[in-house]
């Protein structure tokens, strides 16, 4: 099987190609920034880094993704950070504008691949307290919502082209290497650790292992349409500060008032820590997949 993958350099794009590397597929990279030619038997010969893309000037090498079975389009800007309104531009331009690329080359190839997943999040229900959001829950309000739905819109088109288009609404990624974690896991080791405003936001995540899993189960799959990759029991964010503290043997009293949040990371902080969204995987179960990791404990301590 021959797989491209947008965002190969990220967490979620490494560890896949890694995984498909591994049972002797091809993977090929698409990347802004490749370099120079990669040097053979190093990383980047590897993970296959050979298609170059300009979003901004609406440029690919098409020809390089002529004969694909799959493309898994995970790129976008970090979401990280202070939200201004040049970061909020380059956070919706990363994931809509290239996936308008993608749907566009895709259109045009001779050999179009049998499937496009293409990247979201589960952001796409907004805050929405206790209720359960399932995939035939509608979107909800706010940024993150918007820049969802209109990362979602835009590969549509592939779909009209005759390819299978599946979305993947991902949330929280709870792995070796995830950078959200790994902040979680500095601030518990020091004794700072504690809930987040009152601490009774729902947490989605999933695990990084049952994240490559799924992904590659929906490649194989026949399916199509939006899955929430989230393991079937989301936490309240009390519990997941409780449970990292208990793996990591350190205390977790120390909570952070919703305002200090705001004050300290403005729009983003009330989006990402405050906000709550208690999404399942209804679709993936219906698909018959099953998860290794189900329990927070278990990818916690997988992660650490």
């Amino acid at each position: 099987m021959r797989v491209a993958i947008t965002g190969i350099g990220g967490l979620i794009g490494a560890a896949l190609a890694a995984s498909l590397r591994a049972d002797g597929h091809e993977v090929v990279g698409v990347s802004r920034n490749p370099g120079p030619a990669p040097v053979e038997g190093s990383e980047n010969e590897a993970a296959g880094q050979t298609v170059v893309w300009n979003v901004a000037k609406g440029t690919i090498d098409a020809g390089a993704l002529e004969g694909l079975d799959a493309i898994v389009h995970l790129a976008g800007e970090s979401i990280g950070g202070r939200w201004t309104d040049r970061r909020k531009a380059a956070i919706v331009s990363s994931r809509v504008d290239s996936t308008k690329l993608l749907a566009d080359t895709v259109g045009k190839l001779d050999a179009k691949p049998s499937v496009f997943v293409c990247g979201s999040a589960v952001g796409f229900y907004g805050n929405r307290g206790d209720e359960e959001l399932t995939e035939r829950s509608l979107p909800g309000d706010g940024f993150l919502a918007e820049v969802c739905k209109r990362w979602e819109r835009a590969a549509v088109p592939i779909a009209d082209a005759g390819v299978r288009l599946v979305r993947i609404r991902t949330g929280l990624v709870v792995g070796r290497g995830a950078a959200s974690v790994e902040r979680m896991s500095r601030i518990t080791r020091l004794g700072a650790g504690g809930s987040l405003g009152n601490g009774r936001q729902w947490w989605s995540w999933i695990s990084l292992d049952d994240e490559v899993r799924a992904i590659r189960h929906l490649i194989d799959s026949d399916t199509s349409g939006a899955f929430n990759l989230t393991a079937p029991n989301p936490v309240r964010q009390s519990d997941f500060q409780r449970a990292l503290s208990g793996a990591l043997g350190r205390p977790s009293f120390m909570p952070a008032p919703p305002f200090a949040i705001r004050a300290a990371l403005g729009e983003m902080g009330q989006a990402l820590l405050l906000d709550s969204t208690r999404a399942i995987p209804d679709a993936l179960a219906e698909d018959g997949f099953e998860f290794t990791h189900p329990e927070l404990d278990g990818a916690l301590a997988r992660a650490l």
